[in-house]
């Protein structure tokens, strides 16, 4: 079953209701109080000192670029930045050295922010608070779970690196969302540099607060939090599993009872992990040895008036180039061409003239590749003109738009030195004819078939045509041919 199908098989009558915790990592040189490097991939305990090995009589020193960075994502996010005061939240880990986390609790540095989806719908940000990062613990055999480990082995490197943690609202309503959320919160980091936000190597760590609800109710039942889930993939199913869960639970007259949980990709399943504390048990107090941010109205405009353009910000721009072009993109296009940063490239090729629906259409489809940056928007714009003019087919301009890619010269060099030229013509038909009658009993089976089994056999007469033609020809126009030879075929039966 599809991950849509799933989703919908929350039974009628219940509502998901969803808040995430993402923790990110900053992109700083060194660690929140200490000058240890922040540097993923090294030897484990190399990038270690006093101060994030907790020793006696070692004090931190706050880093003030960590600090710039979060409140920088804060006004990203359109929080607010207010003045903060770091304090110790007490529990025992073996990945806390200190046995209490320097973090923010009642005083953080931005408050009551908000993110809006590609879709516009928007999710609220309780808080985006500054505090350091744990050890990674690693536990050997039996899985890598804790309770069936043979022994753990502890890598302080990451001990003290500097994490922004940003508690959405319960505003997030199907497993969908949730991932759009995570995609656009991604898209902000980059925007703003403040984080490479690396899922795989935990530069950005998600933990998903999940319940359920009578569907209309604006109650908040018993939250299950499914702990560092570490794809956009596993996010989805992890929300979709506890979800169904839940109402299974409270469907046989018992309920989730609150706890953490863990994701078992191989299983498709959560399983339990610690009781959940409320803030109480962690007897959170102020930090003796740092003390309270005070960030100026100063410092705040100075940031505000350095951000780049942000991701929704330049969807409205892309929609709106598009317009004025002539065409609707839609909302799921001008997402990926923002997330793959290819807005800029199109919006010049629109600008050269180029033909907006073969523009969206040839960057979405043929240009999804990391290393794009040597195709201009002159060039792309003369290879659109070249498909809009039947100079070249679909199957032709990808080719020249990898070869682009590569060697960034004009298609229209590339085309010539690949003697490439759009088949059409007398020549089309020639090789249409040669195709059906090497295909006689398939080709019956189109004439006979419903919509479907056309539409299927459609595709096996245009492969064979193209093979034929080494992909000269143009695949609309062998679509029109075969329709058009139908119609003869059935009239004169």
């Amino acid at each position: 079953m599809s991950e849509a199908l799933r989703e919908l098989a929350l039974p009628s009558g219940w509502e998901l209701v969803v808040g995430l915790e993402v923790h990110v990592e900053l992109s700083t040189a060194s660690k929140l109080f200490c000058c240890c490097a922040n540097r993923f991939g090294d030897e484990p305990n190399t990038n270690v000192c006093p101060v994030c090995l907790g020793l006696p009589g070692s004090l931190p020193v706050v880093n003030a670029t960590a600090v710039n960075f979060a409140m920088r994502l804060g006004r990203a996010l359109g929080c607010a930045v207010k003045g903060a005061v770091f304090a110790r939240k007490n529990y025992f880990y073996p990945d806390m050295p200190k046995d209490y986390q320097i973090s923010q609790y009642d005083q953080p540095t931005n408050i009551n922010g908000s993110i809006e989806l590609p879709d516009g719908y928007c999710v609220g940000i309780e808080r985006a608070h500054i505090e350091e990062d744990t050890g990674k613990t690693v536990h050997i055999g039996g899985g890598g779970r804790i309770h069936d480990a043979d022994y753990a082995l502890i890598d302080y490197n990451r001990a003290g690196v500097p994490l922004v943690e940003i508690v959405s609202r319960p505003d997030i309503r199907s497993a969908e969302q949730a991932r759009s959320y995570v995609r656009e919160l991604r898209g902000v980091l980059l925007a703003t540099a403040v984080s490479d936000a690396r899922m795989e190597e935990g530069s950005m760590r998600v933990d998903a607060n999940v319940s359920v609800r009578p569907a209309g109710s604006d109650e908040l039942r018993t939250r299950c939090e499914i702990k560092n889930l570490s794809s956009l993939r596993s996010l989805g199913r992890a929300i979709v599993y506890e979800a169904q869960r839940h109402v299974s639970l409270w469907e046989n007259d018992d309920q989730p009872r609150q706890e953490t949980r863990h994701w078992d990709e191989a299983k498709s399943r959560t399983t339990p992990g610690r009781s959940k504390e409320d803030a109480d048990d962690y007897r959170y107090f102020q930090d003796p040895d740092l003390v309270p941010l005070a960030p100026d109205a100063a410092d705040v405009a100075a940031i505000d008036a350095s951000l780049p353009r942000l991701p929704a910000d330049r969807r409205t721009a892309l929609v709106a180039a598009c317009g004025a072009a002539g065409h609707v993109i839609s909302p799921e296009d001008a997402a990926l061409l923002v997330e793959r940063i290819q807005d800029d490239l199109v919006a010049g090729a629109l600008q050269a003239g180029a033909d907006p629906a073969v523009t969206v259409t040839r960057v979405v489809n043929d240009l999804a590749v990391d290393n794009w940056s040597k195709v201009t928007a002159a060039g792309l714009a003369s290879l659109v003109a070249m498909v809009s003019s039947n100079q070249v087919t679909s199957t032709q301009a990808k080719q020249l738009l990898e070869a682009m890619v590569e060697s960034g010269e004009p298609p229209e060099k590339i085309a010539e030195s690949l003697g490439f030229e759009a088949m059409t013509g007398d020549d089309l038909q020639a090789v249409v004819t040669e195709i059906i009658a090497s295909n006689a009993d398939t080709w019956q089976r189109y004439l006979d078939g419903d919509e479907t089994e056309r539409k299927k056999l459609t595709g096996f007469f245009t492969g064979q045509v193209m093979r034929a033609t080494k992909g000269q020809a143009d695949g609309a126009a062998v679509n029109r041919l075969l329709s058009e030879r139908a119609k003869f075929f059935v009239a004169r039966s």
